[in-house]
């Protein structure tokens, strides 16, 4: 696989890692408890996630497809487009950009966390296989519009680099409510 494409699914595999120590080190009802009313629970951080992957992963698959019928092959090197490079740095350093996300990005407060575990494991395998999915294709030729502004549009190479960047991002948020 190529050297760029190993290095998202490394960041995708090091989040589902870092969630399942945050799920096992959390006391008994932290789960669920926001720390603050105006801030979310690491339940609705992981929720997030799902609620974010379970929109993107319909559009990168449409990116994919274009790009086979294409007929284009991958250049040497993926490049992010100048939209997508400034959001994957922006979400770089948890807690100094902030933003509010959009009604239908906002989790439910009420999912217990085996259910929210299951769905983020299995929508992070899904997100790894369309990573793999990718090798060969000219994904930084191919664009999609974000989910959360449809104004908005980045290649396919910027949103699965952008993916396991906004899940370490609401994890350090998730882990700074399950103090």
């Amino acid at each position: 696989m190529h050297p760029q494409l190993e290095d998202i699914v490394r960041e995708f595999n090091s989040a589902s890692a870092r969630i399942r120590n945050l799920h096992g080190s959390l006391a008994p009802g932290r789960w669920n408890r926001r720390p603050a009313p105006e801030t979310w629970s690491p339940g609705e951080c992981v929720a997030h996630l799902n609620l974010t992957a379970i929109a993107m992963i319909p559009l990168i698959q449409q990116g994919l497809d274009a790009a086979r019928r294409s007929g284009r092959a991958a250049g040497e090197r993926y490049r992010r487009d100048l939209v997508g490079w400034l959001l994957w740095k922006s979400i770089s350093a948890p807690g100094r950009f902030k933003s509010k996300t959009i009604p239908s990005f906002v989790p439910a407060r009420d999912r217990s966390a085996e259910e929210v575990m299951a769905e983020f494991d299995r929508l992070q395998s899904e997100q790894i296989a369309l990573t793999r999915a990718s090798e060969g294709l000219p994904i930084d030729r191919v664009k999609m519009s974000s989910p959360f502004n449809a104004s908005v549009r980045y290649n396919i190479f910027s949103a699965l680099s952008i993916l396991p960047r906004h899940q370490h991002r609401h994890l350090w948020q998730a882990e700074q409510a399950g103090r």
